[in-house]
């Protein structure tokens, strides 16, 4: 007899009140994979990108949205090792997390750190493994540069911050309020840039310019990114929330030795991304274990007011992450 749970589907592409509660079959764990019993599910652009339309999950992906999650091990695949039924875990997921149960590659799960809940640990995957890949494998962030993070209040904001910041970089932030700024420097920025008061092109060049620029606004951005830039900087592009085309003027990429890099983390393989799960478990989980890097917490909602969560973080006022009690 086929296993049904509760999940949270997108009914038609449009806004968060497309987002309907249903009943779906629970997922079988295939060949690698492990099914969790799913506590608490992150909330991501992507995933409102998805309900919007913009975002096509990958063929071999579930169509629910959800790219990450806490929860217990119920099922495990053939092929599987380091992983035993009843395990807590923290997984980044292909899709499929704002449900009661959610299969996913053993690889891309890890521990959930010493002492934390399992709701704060629903808010790792998806932006630990953004930014760990993107800042600091691509980026090649290194202690003692300076790392200007465009959105310095998000969940990905939060977590870049204090990951730099944690292995010795200066950090500098814009972000769009007074709170939001404030918010930042306690967590670990030198120097917090109202966009709405200030230049971060100006700010940054009388530090000396950026070694890294970890960018998701995108749209004439870009252009002012390659100003804020040192000679040898490097910009690091994760989204294009202003849009992902602009009229620049590249010379300063020849005349600045620069690198223009970025990337997309749900349609890499899931190769890769077990590789980013082992740098992170080296070297940022001892961190967490610590105490030292903490996920820093917004709101939660229930899973049937998934819809409420979407508006909430689609009006920017949030500072940190999201989540969604699918188990609690």
């Amino acid at each position: 007899m086929t296993q049904m749970m509760r999940a949270v589907e997108i009914t038609k592409p449009g806004g968060p009140d497309v987002l309907q509660m249903t009943q779906r079959e629970m997922p079988q764990a295939a060949h690698g994979q492990v099914v969790l019993k799913v506590a608490w599910a992150g909330v991501n652009r992507p995933d409102a990108l998805q309900r919007a339309g913009a975002y096509a999950p990958p063929p071999t992906a579930s169509d629910l949205p959800g790219l990450e999650a806490s929860g217990e091990v119920v099922a495990i695949g053939a092929g599987v090792s380091g992983l035993a039924l009843g395990d807590k875990v923290c997984a980044l997921l292909p899709g499929g997390g704002y449900a009661e149960y959610v299969a996913t590659p053993a690889a891309h799960c890890l521990p959930v750190p010493a002492g934390m809940g399992m709701k704060e640990a629903a808010c790792l995957p998806e932006t630990f493994f953004t930014v760990w890949s993107n800042v600091f494998m691509r980026g090649g962030l290194k202690a003692g540069e300076r790392f200007l993070i465009h959105g310095g209040s998000s969940g990905i904001g939060t977590t870049a911050i204090q990951l730099a910041h944690a292995f010795g970089a200066r950090v500098f932030v814009t972000a769009g309020n007074a709170e939001k700024c404030a918010a930042c420097v306690a967590l670990g920025a030198e120097r917090a840039i109202n966009y709405r008061e200030e230049d971060f092109v100006e700010v940054m060049e009388a530090e000396g310019g950026a070694d890294v620029i970890l960018d998701m606004v995108g749209g004439d951005y870009i252009a002012r990114n390659l100003k804020a830039l040192d000679f040898e900087g490097r910009l690091v592009q994760i989204a294009f929330l202003g849009g992902p085309k602009a009229d620049i003027n590249f010379a300063p990429l020849m005349m600045k030795r620069l690198t223009m890099t970025g990337s997309t983390l749900r349609p890499q393989s899931d190769l890769a991304k077990a590789g980013i799960a082992t740098e992170l478990r080296e070297a940022v989980w001892p961190l967490l274990d610590a105490g030292r890097v903490v996920p820093v917490m917004d709101s939660d909602f229930d899973m049937e007011d998934a819809a409420a969560a979407h508006a909430h973080m689609e009006a920017s006022q949030h500072i940190g992450k999201i989540v969604l009690k699918i188990g609690g």
